[in-house]
């Protein structure tokens, strides 16, 4: 077997592999989209779900750095209350 079918071969494996995992991944969207659905069937706030999803994401420190800096920025805008 040359090298250049082995290269090949072993070319096609790794785009059938991402095509699978894009497969799987179009299937998870779908289940999340599917949730917060329901979510919002049963009156939940699909947006600010979203943020809290996306905060949890983030690092302590960025979260409290970034909620900071949202904090100083309301208090200039006169938006605290």
């Amino acid at each position: 077997m040359s090298s250049a079918n082995v290269s090949a071969e072993q070319l096609k494996l790794f785009i059938e592999r991402i095509e699978t995992l894009e497969e799987e991944k179009r299937g998870i969207a779908d289940d999340i989209k599917d949730t917060y659905a329901e979510a919002k069937a049963n009156g939940y706030d699909v947006k600010t779900m979203r943020t809290i999803v996306r905060l949890r994401k983030m690092d302590t420190n960025a979260r409290a750095e970034m909620e900071a800096l949202l904090d100083t920025y309301k208090a200039a805008l006169g938006l605290e209350i």
